[in-house]
C-alpha cells in the first residue's frame, strides 16, 4: 500500500477538499482524485460520495481512520528511528484557541523550532468548541484548551497553567451602569465575545442570569482582537482572560468592571488522543508546554 495516497487521503480531511488538498501537497487536484481512485480500488471501498457540489467521506472512510493512523505514525516511527530530535522530521500539528496562540505560544514555538528545526509545526487556531474534536479525529496531534466540563473518553487532558478573566468596559461607558454586583438590573450593554463556547463566557452568562442582569444581544466577532477593538469604542462588554489585556488596562483603553467572579481562577489544559503513538516531537511539545506555559496568568 502506497503510505503517500494515505497522506493524501488524510490532508483531504484535514484541509476540507480535494483542491485545498492539492494545494498544501503541492499536487494538482486531478492527482489527488487519482490516488483516491486507487485507493478505493486497492481497499475495494468507496471513501468519498459526492452530495451536492461536495465530496463528503463515506461511512467507511470513517470507520479506517483510526487504521489509517496506525499506519502513518509507524511510518513516521520507522523513519525517525535512532535520530536525535535535532534529526527527526516530519510534522506536529496543534489546535489553540486565538487568545492562548497570540499571547502565550511565542516561547514555546521558538523553543520547539530550536529543538526540532526539521519538524514542521502547523498551528491552527480554531474555537475553544472544537479542538477537543479536531484531537479525536486526528486532524490535530494535541490540544490547548481553557477548562472544559467534560472530555472525549478518548482524550487525555493534562493540566498548564490558571488565570483568572475580567469583564471590562471602555473608558468611555456610562460609570453609572457599570454596577454589575446588584442584582435585578437592565444594561444597555452587548456582550462581546469571539468564543461563546469558552468555559469563563459560559460561567458570565450563568452569572448574569442569576443576577438577574439582563443585556442586549450579543455580540460574536472572530478574533479577541476584535473584541478588544470593540469594546475600547465602547460597542458593548466583554470577559476576557487576564492575560490577553494586560497593556489595556495599564494604559487605561479598557477598564475592570467589577463582578463577583473576579478572584475565581480557571485552568488551561493540554489535550492528546490517548491511542496516538507519543512520537519524539509529540513528547517535545509536551514537555515545552509544560516549561512554558504551565504557569499562573493572574
Amino acid at each position: 500500500m502506497n503510505t503517500k495516497n494515505l497522506v493524501t487521503f488524510k490532508t483531504i480531511l484535514e484541509m476540507g477538499s480535494f483542491q485545498k488538498a492539492a494545494d498544501k501537497l503541492g499536487y494538482t487536484q486531478s492527482t489527488v482524485t487519482f490516488q483516491i481512485k486507487q485507493l478505493e480500488e486497492e481497499m475495494a471501498l468507496k471513501l468519498f460520495e459526492k452530495i451536492g457540489r461536495r465530496m463528503e467521506l463515506t461511512q467507511a472512510g470513517r470507520d479506517i481512520m483510526p487504521f489509517v493512523d496506525t499506519i502513518l505514525q509507524g511510518a513516521n516511527q520507522i523513519g525517525n528511528y535512532g535520530k536525535s530530535l535535532s534529526e527527526i522530521s516530519g510534522s506536529l500539528k496543534l489546535a489553540i484557541p486565538d487568545s492562548i496562540l497570540i499571547y502565550n505560544m511565542q516561547p514555546f514555538i521558538q523553543a520547539f523550532a530550536h529543538e526540532a528545526p526539521n519538524v514542521q509545526l502547523v498551528i491552527n487556531s480554531i474555537q475553544s468548541g472544537e479542538i477537543n474534536q479536531s484531537v479525536v479525529d486526528g486532524t490535530a496531534d494535541i490540544g490547548i484548551n481553557c477548562e472544559k466540563e467534560s472530555y472525549p473518553d478518548t482524550v487525555i487532558h493534562k493540566k498548564l497553567g490558571k488565570y483568572k478573566a475580567v469583564l471590562v468596559a471602555s473608558p468611555f461607558a456610562d460609570r453609572n451602569m457599570l454596577d454589575f454586583i446588584t442584582p435585578h438590573q437592565h444594561k444597555p450593554f452587548s456582550l462581546i465575545c469571539n468564543e461563546p463556547d469558552g468555559y469563563y463566557q459560559l460561567d458570565m452568562n450563568k452569572y448574569l442570569a442569576e443576577k438577574d442582569i439582563v443585556l442586549n444581544s450579543p455580540m460574536n466577532v472572530q478574533s479577541i482582537e476584535a473584541v478588544k477593538r470593540c469594546v475600547m469604542n465602547n460597542l458593548g462588554i466583554a470577559v476576557v482572560p487576564a492575560y490577553s489585556i494586560g497593556e489595556e488596562l495599564k494604559n487605561g483603553s479598557l477598564i475592570p468592571i467589577k463582578t463577583e467572579l473576579d478572584e475565581k481562577i480557571y485552568n488551561s489544559f493540554y489535550v492528546y488522543n490517548k491511542n496516538k503513538w507519543i512520537s519524539p516531537q509529540l513528547e517535545l511539545a509536551m514537555n515545552l508546554m509544560t516549561e512554558y506555559l504551565g504557569k499562573e496568568n493572574i
